[in-house]
């Protein structure tokens, strides 16, 4: 089971070939970019859990990079490390004042930089700013945006629910889910970005539930696209045996033996028309009712 996803933005070809081979034989998967636009593009639509930057680059430099990545709400949370040969105090000062969450300079120890790396996650997950499976906005960030929610009058939830993970989970693997869960994370993101705006939000909220908070007119092509995505795609994860009967047969711990329909979608839709809400437990209960009942 992959560590987490971490994106090394870095032109110099030697340390990124570097650190992708050192990171791989840790157990994380590596992404490699050389330019700052291809940087933002990947992290919009893959989510790394962590960002190793350098700030020197060819399009745009580092600083640009980070300032972007916090101000856009899909990318705002992911944990930012500068990797470059400045050394100056000025220069550290830019990139914390910037929000990023460290900085390393070269020549660098490359067991440092693994623990800056390990760090910066452990901070992420452990004030829940991100799920450690998608490296998706997780409790406290979905938490604040529902807060702005109340105060608007612009907004559109989708509320998306996956039925019967439980039962894949019992039939493969904590590994296999995981992998599923980041299968639903990118797709999620690639419908968010060919319909979007930079300013939508998507976050995982628990094991099996996401939400997209968009515009109106965005919703519903939104909602389709991942749809069609994820039912073209979802039998893959399972043996052929299973796909040529068309159900989980799964033994609980108990020696019960239980049928379970193959996993599918929820998707309930919310605006702030059906409101008011004045409490962010009542908006995210009726929510997720309405997935629900959409089932």
């Amino acid at each position: 089971m992959s560590k987490g996803r971490i994106l090394v933005v870095e032109d110099d070809l030697d340390i990124a070939r570097m650190l992708r081979l050192y990171f791989d034989s840790q157990g994380y998967e590596v992404l490699t970019v050389i330019r700052g636009n291809d940087a933002l593009e990947v992290c919009r639509k893959k989510q790394p859990n962590v960002v190793v930057l350098d700030i020197m680059l060819p399009d745009m430099d580092g600083y640009d990079v980070c300032r972007h990545l916090r101000g856009n709400l899909r990318t705002s949370h992911i944990p930012i490390i500068f990797l470059t040969q400045k050394d100056e105090r000025s220069d550290k000062i830019a990139g914390l004042e910037l929000g990023a969450d460290d900085y390393i300079t070269k020549p660098f120890d490359i067991e440092e930089l693994k623990l800056r790396v390990q760090g910066a996650m452990r901070r992420a997950e452990a004030t829940s700013l991100t799920d450690p499976t998608t490296a998706l906005p997780s409790a406290r960030l979905i938490e604040e945006q529902l807060k702005r929610l109340i105060t608007r009058d612009d907004w559109t939830m989708l509320y998306i629910i996956i039925n019967h993970l439980d039962a894949f989970t019992e039939t493969q693997d904590i590994v296999a889910r995981d992998d599923f869960l980041r299968f639903v994370a990118m797709n999620l993101n690639e419908a968010v970005e060919a319909h979007g705006t930079p300013d939508d939000f998507i976050g995982h909220t628990s094991s099996n539930d996401f939400l997209v908070i968009t515009a109106a007119a965005a919703a519903e092509p939104i909602k389709i696209e991942f749809s069609q995505r994820l039912e073209k795609s979802v039998q893959t994860f399972y043996d052929f045996i299973t796909r040529e009967r068309g159900h989980v047969i799964y033994t609980d711990r108990d020696g019960k033996q239980h049928k379970s329909p193959m996993m599918n979608l929820s998707i309930g839709v919310l605006s702030a028309s059906d409101g008011p809400f004045p409490d962010i437990r009542l908006l995210a209960a009726e929510a997720r009712r309405r997935a629900i009942h959409a089932a």
